[in-house]
């Protein structure tokens, strides 16, 4: 991982099974990402779905690769153990490679063009917060709770996502109407439909991993 880029990290359940039973499950998560990810990368967009999660990060200037890999390795194995306690279940809850995608797109100022579907950082922004709707979860992207759309559509005030510098560099609106209108606007227009499966392959091409490992309750303390 490189310093000030943009990262798509995404896995799901093992054998596409639930990694959230309650929601407490997803807060409990997001805690975690606060406290193993956030000296690594600014937040800038996440979802999480039942069975599966997005993060959109920016790395920061000092960051290092390996550390932020070892941290997020600790975070899932952490989160694995909560939930194998919880369910009185065993074994990997994840998938073993979660993926750590680069976002090309952008020139050297970090600054987007809304109107090109090659800015897959602006892209992968808005695909993050369809996936609940696209799903068939809600209806309205503001109606699912475990999403950032909530924070940048002002119905809910949480500093886990580094707002301002997602509109810095994406060209996010701040005004929260034209955030909404601009959400929307990309979803019927089908902006996504040519690029969200760059975004989403499975495939480990240019893409870092971070290989999971079977969890065990008596040697994580973390």
């Amino acid at each position: 991982m490189e310093p000030e880029t943009f990262y798509h990290i995404y896995n799901r359940g093992n054998n596409q099974l639930p990694l959230y039973f309650t929601r407490e499950n997803y807060l409990y998560f997001l805690r975690k990402a606060e406290k193993y990810l956030l000296p690594h990368v600014d937040l800038i967009a996440y979802c999480l779905m039942p069975n599966h999660f997005h993060l959109l990060v920016f790395s920061r200037t000092n960051m290092q690769g390996r550390d932020f890999s070892n941290d997020l390795r600790v975070m899932l194995r952490s989160y694995t153990r909560a939930i194998n306690n919880q369910e009185k279940r065993t074994g990997s809850l994840f998938q073993q490679h979660t993926k750590i995608k680069p976002l090309e797109g952008m020139d050297n100022s970090h600054s987007m063009t809304t109107g090109d579907d090659d800015n897959y950082p602006f892209t992968c922004f808005h695909y993050i917060h369809q996936n609940p709707m696209k799903a068939g979860l809600v209806k309205r992207m503001e109606d699912w709770e475990m999403s950032s759309f909530r924070d940048f559509a002002g119905l809910r005030n949480e500093s886990l996502c580094n707002k301002k510098l997602a509109c810095e560099l994406l060209e996010v609106p701040e005004s929260y109407d034209l955030f909404v209108e601009q959400s929307y606007k990309v979803f019927d227009s089908g902006t996504m439909s040519s690029s969200s499966h760059i975004i989403t392959q499975d495939s480990m091409t240019k893409s870092d991993s971070v290989t999971g490992r079977r969890d065990n309750a008596n040697t994580d303390n973390t």
